[in-house]
């Protein structure tokens, strides 16, 4: 009986001992896998958005646009009441104090883009993910609506269905049929209007050329009436995302946490 006891135990080990070094070795190939792709996506496009706050007028335009675009719940007064109206660009009051010298501000505030989200390093089914372009997608049939990506984001930018989207039959008929409708359960939130740029690359390759500044535009950015937003690839050192990015009054929300956003903000003068 020991000696079976024995190999067992000698057994278990070596299994043990087996899977572990065939789970490290799959690890490392798929961290490996990653760090290639993240090299190779800064040879390529790298979307982000500069907010310029001295233009911003907090008209809400942009809320309304993204809101039609994706085709997001109205909401009623009932929702409001529980914190539940999902809106995937919301305006955030600010305020800045130095002294006996206050600012406030009104902020556009969508999916920060981050180049370091912690919501993909927490979602155990991958249905919050980067592509190779950097933008942080969500797959809702992937999503078995844990919410832990909603606890993880530091910028509460994204949302959790608590029902079945309902619409007065009025505004049924102007459904954008490129952005599919989220169901109760699941997890959404802002993916730079990515079925505008699924558009732009199908113009692009049927032309014969490569995607240029203006083919992608996003739709609060097309909204925006004081032309405060622009969006861009900030792979593009010529590009006028670019070149905002790297002025004297720009800054990014909640840095200090490493998250390293792609939606940059330019102070009031």
């Amino acid at each position: 009986m020991e000696i079976k006891d024995q190999n067992r135990r000698d057994f278990l080990k070596w299994f043990g001992a087996a899977v572990g070094g065939v789970w490290a070795f799959t690890s490392r190939a798929f961290a490996a896998r990653g760090e290639d792709e993240q090299v190779q996506a800064r040879g390529k496009h790298r979307w982000g958005m500069v907010i310029d706050l001295d233009r911003c007028t907090g008209c809400q335009a942009c809320v309304v646009a993204c809101s039609v675009e994706n085709n997001q719940m109205l909401g009623g007064p009932e929702e409001a009441a529980l914190g539940r109206v999902i809106r995937w660009l919301k305006i955030l009051p600010r305020t800045e104090a130095e002294g006996s010298h206050i600012r406030q501000s009104l902020v556009p505030m969508p999916c920060q883009q981050c180049e370091d989200p912690p919501c993909t390093r927490v979602c155990p089914t991958s249905a919050t993910f980067m592509n190779p372009e950097g933008i942080v997608g969500q797959v809702y049939d992937r999503c078995i609506g844990c919410r832990y990506c909603v606890n993880a984001c530091p910028y509460t930018c994204k949302f959790f269905n608590w029902g079945e989207p309902q619409w007065p039959k009025e505004t049924q008929t102007p459904f954008n049929p490129d952005v599919s409708v989220r169901y109760k359960g699941v997890v959404e939130k802002c993916l730079f209007c990515h079925q505008r740029l699924q558009r732009a690359k199908d113009k692009a390759r049927e032309e014969g050329r490569k995607i240029e500044e203006g083919d992608y535009v996003t739709a609060c950015q097309a909204a925006c009436p004081a032309q405060a937003i622009v969006f861009g690839d900030l792979n593009d050192p010529e590009s006028e995302v670019s070149r905002l990015a790297l002025s004297h009054r720009s800054f990014k929300m909640l840095e200090e946490l490493g998250t390293k956003p792609k939606v940059i903000y330019l102070r009031e003068g």
